[in-house]
């Protein structure tokens, strides 16, 4: 099979574990552009990396032999740029979050299905070995009915990290810790809880943080199939906790973190799955491995290989990026909001 010629567009933070994931899928790819408006920020990233740079976005569209764009712009540009990409007939992985608003989100995702491209979002957890070991214990029967279940994200940044023009900001980002930290986990939390039916939450910005957006928020929810949960999202808690994520079945109980996934079943017995160690919870956003990047692109690129879906679709991303939404609305509305899946 000949390689498949990609781009990347976006150097910024975030292209450092794509770029070491696709030096090492070498064998797989060629990385036929990496675009950046910046010259700056070119003449960086090719210090690093032994990719083609490009200031114009011009170059990509035009050429016919690249099939696939990887972007990892912030998310205020990408619906504009994923609809040039898919209407020019080349594949996207972007960067999460789809957008900075639910309705921008989903013209995303229909312009890509309009055009007949496929569409992956870098939600890198749901790929993880843990997370695919409980998935498998849900859908399995093992944890038995769903009955509840709590997600925690607490995590720490400093106030330098907040002084980033544009970082925060609901003009670039969309918001605070939702679309930017816990999306990750929360993803997680609805693909093995199912459809959630209806948040309560509250939201705001802490006295640790000068910033527009929130950096704390709690809920309460409830699940289309009865299950009750909470969340509990944060980067104010210094200096920065593993994730977690508790379900609750009637045969047993799991609990996912940020390295093993561990279970505890009703008759007394135990079970381990042993994960690797996912950080990034405390003050360096950076500091994780490329690794659970690397197998999300995998996965990406054996979806296109087969001509299905990607596990991670910009379709099943909506479902976090409609929770995310409907806690923020209860939180302004002061009350109770349905999701409408």
């Amino acid at each position: 099979m000949s390689k498949r010629r990609i781009a990347i567009v976006g150097l910024g933070m975030v292209v450092t574990p794509h770029a070491q994931s696709l030096v090492e899928l070498s064998n797989r790819v060629e990385v036929a552009y990496a675009m950046s408006r910046s010259r700056e920020r070119c003449e960086a990233f090719s210090k690093n990396f032994p990719f083609p740079t490009t200031t114009s976005l011009s170059d990509i569209l035009q050429d016919k032999s690249v099939s696939t764009v990887f972007v990892l712009t912030p998310p205020n540009t990408h619906l504009e740029l994923v609809t040039q990409i898919a209407a020019a007939g080349k594949h996207v992985l972007v960067e999460k979050p789809l957008d900075i608003t639910l309705a921008r989100s989903e013209q995303i995702v229909d312009a890509c299905r309009k055009a007949g491209v496929k569409l992956g979002v870098v939600l890198q957890h749901r790929v993880r070995p843990i997370t695919l070991a409980l998935d498998k214990l849900a859908k399995t029967g093992k944890l038995g009915t769903l009955a509840g279940g709590s997600c925690w994200v607490r995590w720490w940044r400093p106030q330098t990290y907040y002084n980033e023009p544009g970082r925060g900001t609901f003009a670039r980002d969309g918001g605070g810790v939702l679309p930017t930290q816990a999306i990750h986990a929360l993803d997680v939390f609805v693909s093995i809880m199912g459809p959630v039916a209806e948040v309560t939450a509250f939201s705001g910005t802490t006295a640790v943080h000068k910033m527009e957006t929130e950096d704390m928020v709690c809920a309460g929810i409830r699940f289309s199939n009865g299950a009750l949960g909470g969340i509990d999202a944060t980067t104010a808690a210094y200096p920065g906790f593993p994730e977690r994520i508790e379900i609750i079945g009637t045969k047993g109980v799991a609990v996912w973190g940020s390295g093993n996934l561990e279970v505890f079943y009703h008759d007394g017995t135990t079970e381990t799955v042993k994960g690797e160690d996912v950080r990034g919870g405390g003050a360096n956003p950076m500091a994780y491995s490329h690794h659970t990047h690397m197998g999300l692109i995998v996965n990406f690129l054996d979806a296109l290989d087969a001509g299905r879906e990607p596990d991670v679709s910009g379709e099943s991303a909506l479902r976090v990026h409609r929770l995310m939404d409907a806690l923020i609305r209860s939180s302004n509305e002061r009350k109770p909001i349905a999701i409408n899946a």
